[in-house]
């Protein structure tokens, strides 16, 4: 049985915005830049003050957003928030210039300000400005404008702005995870799909548990998963709609079907059939539901992920002894092995940058979650451990999460995210155990 649910945050949300220019300091020659490509960055020292509001409610909402923008910056690992005790300007005169000087005696680099207001009908305008501290200089201006519920929403637009004028690449923070919530003892436990905010915010659970479900997926316009769920004890790719909470089973297969992908334009799913005990790739276009096979091969392929540009495939296979990372094209054609290394490969995932694929090594016992390039070169391992697993790419490719299971009887697992560069490793908040994680894209 599906939860119904009718969610505005399933990205049907316009924000209205308007960018603020620089007058108040003339041309911007700001110097405050950070190198996201460099390994372990020292964190840059940032003041961020909440935002000023002229009544009540707006001070606890300006509060607020500059709770979430300072949680999600400092939890990228890049920045070092100071704490407000040592601020002092106020809100106030600070919306309407900030004394520099001061703000150097506490050693801020940066320094965010903002207010907000409400409008006649009820909308708030929030708007925000980004200051270069030494150089005296704005760096950055936008006010929005929306439904006074979308505050949330509004701080992770300002941590996205503000994360890509300091490093130049785009951020992550208005964004969600789908994933595999368990609960239960470890012989009769019960998962169930759920969906969050990436900062663990408004937490939503999808079905209801009453048969297990694994690898969920989103589509590209965040309105739809994939997922492979085991109703009536029947394992099946269903298409999930997140805005109706209708389902429906994917392809008229006999056999086991697994592993399920979006395509980047979204009008495909790439997935895993399996029939007498042979795993084949086939590829569905859902607006004629029509399947196309892209392997045949006694072994078992499956795994299989979309490059951004929709014209190669990545996926596992044991064709040559043991499980490998394999690339094609889209049409099944040039199918050839790119992981070489010492170990066995599996849950390749294409970036969404392109440049790289993401997958779990297993070696010596231990699981690893780790990178190269499309072509096999360049592969790098960020973390290992016990039992690592299913790696999804944040939506600028910067970021990586996964889950991780603990050893003992309880059989455990969680959420842990992890720079791209090794660094900065976390643990993502859920409720209770967690497994199979999906980043979506932006919602824009």
């Amino acid at each position: 049985m599906v939860t119904v649910m009718k969610q505005a945050f399933t990205a049907t949300l316009a924000l209205a915005v308007v960018i603020l220019g620089t007058a108040l300091s003339g041309p911007a020659r700001a110097e405050v830049r950070i190198d996201i490509t460099r390994g372990n960055v020292e964190p840059m020292p940032i003041a961020i003050s909440e935002f000023f509001g002229l009544s009540a409610p707006e001070t606890e909402l300006g509060k607020n957003i500059a709770d979430v923008i300072q949680n999600n910056l400092v939890n990228s690992g890049l920045f070092r928030a100071i704490d407000r005790a040592a601020f002092n300007q106020d809100s106030q005169s600070l919306a309407v210039r900030p004394r520099f000087e001061s703000w150097r005696k506490i050693d801020a680099q940066a320094l965010v300000s903002g207010k907000i207001s409400t409008e006649a009908d009820g909308r708030i305008t929030v708007e925000f400005r980004l200051w270069d501290v030494f150089a005296a200089e704005h760096m950055l201006g936008r006010r929005y404008s929306a439904d006074a519920a979308s505050w949330r929403r509004i701080a992770h637009v300002v941590s996205d702005a503000i994360y890509k004028r300091i490093t130049g690449e785009e951020g992550y923070f208005d964004s969600q995870i789908v994933y595999v919530a368990k609960s239960g003892p470890k012989d009769k436990r019960i998962h169930k799909l759920a969906i969050m905010d990436q900062d663990g915010a408004n937490h939503r659970y999808l079905t209801d548990g009453s048969s297990l479900v694994v690898k969920p997926r989103f589509s590209p316009a965040r309105k739809e998963i994939v997922y492979l769920d085991f109703y009536n004890n029947t394992p099946r790719v269903y298409l999930f709609n997140l805005e109706t909470g209708r389902r429906e089973v994917l392809g008229p297969y006999n056999g086991m079907t697994f592993s399920p992908r979006f395509s980047p334009d979204g009008n495909r799913v790439v997935m895993t059939f399996e029939e007498n005990g042979n795993s084949e790739i086939y590829v569905m276009d859902l607006r004629t539901r029509q399947s196309t096979r892209l392997t045949k091969d006694p072994a078992i392929d499956t795994s299989p992920s979309f490059a951004p540009d929709g014209n190669r495939v990545t996926f596992e296979s044991d064709r040559g002894g043991s499980q490998q990372i394999y690339v094609m094209n889209a049409d099944g054609t040039d199918q050839h092995r790119i992981s070489f290394g010492e170990g066995v490969y599996g849950t390749p995932v294409w970036s969404p940058r392109g440049d790289l694929i993401a997958f779990t090594k297993i070696l010596r016992g231990e699981f690893f979650i780790g990178v190269m390039r499309p072509d096999g070169t360049g592969e790098r391992l960020l973390v290992g451990g016990y039992h690592n697993e299913g790696p999804t790419w944040s939506p600028n490719g910067r970021v990586l999460m996964y889950y991780r299971e603990t050893r003992g009887e309880k059989g455990e697992s969680y959420l842990y995210s992890i720079d791209l560069t090794g660094y900065n490793e976390r643990l993502i908040a859920t409720p209770g155990y967690a497994a199979d994680p999906a980043w979506s894209p932006l919602n824009r």
